[in-house]
């Protein structure tokens, strides 16, 4: 593991601490991130979180053209063949892909953080009011004090808790890195989504191909669930991403890794509340794609000026509305619930009529997919490529959507209306 550079102060949980401007929650890209920016506007920021600084362990990808521009010097590879099989042939999707160098990411933030992040290690308990400020307790009985307090602790949250209508429905991964002596995907490029082989499991419950090439021999392959309710289990992923790379004759031949991820799609647009959520923690998961990262590292300056400059201006409780504010203006808002609707229509779409689905979704013009998957598209927008993706889908998708409105009781239908004419 890396060092910690010498321009972060890394406090063990006993040691004495002074009050500082911000604590926030959490020690992912998002809580860093955010961090690092509200550290860059001149505040004092304690980030606490139960590990030293360390490369994140999760695999990240983005859209190249999505990330902030100071991120392309944190990548470990970018892609210009990319691919997505909804049927034998493949669609060239024609735009950049990306994974993030977590390592490089982490350093990065670091030092866009300056002299004025404190990483403390400890596991947040709870906070109470102590006058304007706060009282953070941990875990092991220590106590933090800050003006203003965010909750980056991811999708279950710290301090605040995301909350999904219906009960979560959740994208579901399991996957490898390995060396194949077959290739599981074109060299040089990824597969973005792959629904083809059966012998990946029952058409009740689909699941398709990620699949990265790292370079020489090396492969990430993720046999992945896009959404369900409840999810599919890490065990199911797994047998059916042996049996994928089984039938298409590319098992893997040495392992290096294994990975698992579960979060929930379909988080609602949150109450301002007087701690400030970011990130995932703020239900700001993709509810299509389920990308978080990219967005919450372009939310990041947006939120931290409006907070630093509040805090300046006017105290704590004023920061905290402009954080929110910044994060989650009224256009966000109701984007969200137009973006709830997809997820709807994916839950209640028969499993063998999703690769119809991607099919006609990524038939539409390329302007009009990218900012279906973008995280600050209007809800205008949204409502009319879904009407236009509709128009365009075969069929019997025509006719289970319209079933999946109908039993929602009409409002699925009112509600893209109701976004088209804004």
């Amino acid at each position: 593991m890396p060092r910690s550079p010498r321009r972060v102060t890394l406090r063990a949980m006993a040691a004495p601490c002074a009050p500082t401007d911000v604590l926030v929650v959490g020690g992912g890209p998002a809580g860093l991130g955010l961090a690092a920016e509200l550290a860059a506007h001149g505040l004092s920021v304690r980030l606490v979180a139960p590990h030293p600084p360390r490369p994140f362990p999760a695999t990240y990808g983005a859209w190249l053209d999505e990330l902030p521009s100071w991120a392309h010097a944190c990548l470990a590879n970018v892609w210009t063949d990319v691919r997505a099989y909804t049927g034998e042939r493949p669609t060239p999707l024609l735009r950049p892909y990306a994974r993030l160098d977590n390592a490089r990411l982490l350093d990065t933030l670091l030092g866009r953080a300056g002299g004025g992040l404190a990483w403390t290690v400890g596991t947040v308990q709870g906070a109470v009011r102590v006058g304007e400020g706060w009282e953070v307790r941990g875990q092991g009985g220590e106590t933090w004090r800050a003006s203003l307090v965010v909750d980056a602790g991811g999708h279950t949250g710290s301090l605040t808790r995301p909350q999904q209508r219906g009960g979560a429905a959740l994208q579901t991964a399991f996957g490898l890195v390995a060396h194949f002596d077959v290739p599981p995907a074109p060299p040089g490029g990824m597969v973005w989504m792959d629904y083809r082989s059966p012998a990946a499991g029952p058409a009740t419950s689909p699941t398709f191909l990620y699949a990265m090439h790292l370079g020489g021999t090396r492969y990430l392959v993720e046999e992945t669930s896009l959404v369900a309710r409840p999810g599919l289990s890490r065990a199911v992923l797994e047998r059916r991403l042996l049996a994928r790379l089984r039938a298409q004759g590319t098992p893997p031949c040495e392992v290096e890794a294994e990975e698992w991820v579960a979060f929930p799609m379909n988080a609602a647009a949150p109450c301002p509340g007087p701690v400030l959520a970011f990130g995932a923690a703020a239900g700001l998961v993709h509810p299509v794609s389920g990308f978080q990262v990219a967005g919450a590292l372009g939310d990041a300056p947006g939120v931290a000026q409006a907070v630093a400059a509040a805090l300046d201006s006017s105290g704590p409780e004023v920061a905290v509305r402009a954080g929110w504010a910044a994060l989650w203006p009224p256009e966000r808002r109701a984007a969200r619930e137009v973006a709830l609707l997809g997820v709807d229509a994916l839950l209640t779409l028969p499993p063998a009529q999703l690769p119809a689905f991607f099919d006609a979704f990524f038939g539409l013009p390329a302007a009009e997919w990218h900012a279906f998957l973008a995280p600050r598209t209007g809800a205008g927008t949204l409502a009319r490529t879904m009407l236009r993706l509709f128009a365009h889908a075969p069929n019997p998708v025509r006719a289970s959507l319209v079933r999946a409105a109908l039993a929602h009781g009409g409002t699925s239908g009112r509600a893209l209306l109701a976004a088209v004419r804004e």
